[in-house]
């Protein structure tokens, strides 16, 4: 069942405030830490699934197929399985992926344009609260 809140004609539409609504599980799906770098990734080009393990330092064989899985479930990726030997797949996005890719790589690359700024304020807060400890 979705959770929604009616809208101004008196239909239902998600609300990703409400606790049960489907559109949370999409959001976790595109703004967790892999699923923001495989598809910042994968806007520059489609991978072989070593290729983009490679390319997305630090996540382990089983977190990114996990990964590729859900994002393919949720249609933002999609996965061409040709029928050669040895067996070659492929990882691209779809167009609805890309879109996502689009929004969630520019606030990745925001966090690296800032991280000064939040590195000296988390000094200052842990130095505050350092001092009233």
């Amino acid at each position: 069942m979705t959770v929604s809140i009616l809208d101004e004609v008196g239909g239902r539409r998600p609300d990703v405030n409400q606790q049960n609504c489907p559109s949370r599980l999409v959001l976790e799906h595109v703004t967790s830490r892999w699923g923001v770098l495989v598809l910042g990734a994968l806007l520059a080009r489609s991978y072989r699934f070593s290729e983009l393990r490679r390319t997305v330092g630090g996540v382990s064989e089983k977190m990114l197929a996990q990964t590729l899985q859900t994002l393919e479930r949720d249609g933002f990726v999609h996965r061409d399985a040709k029928p050669v030997i040895p067996p070659r797949v492929d990882y691209s996005l779809t167009p609805l992926g890309r879109e996502a890719a689009e929004r969630v790589w520019e606030l990745a690359r925001w966090s690296e344009q800032w991280l000064d700024t939040v590195e000296s304020a988390r000094e200052a807060y842990d130095t505050r609260r350092g001092q009233s400890g």
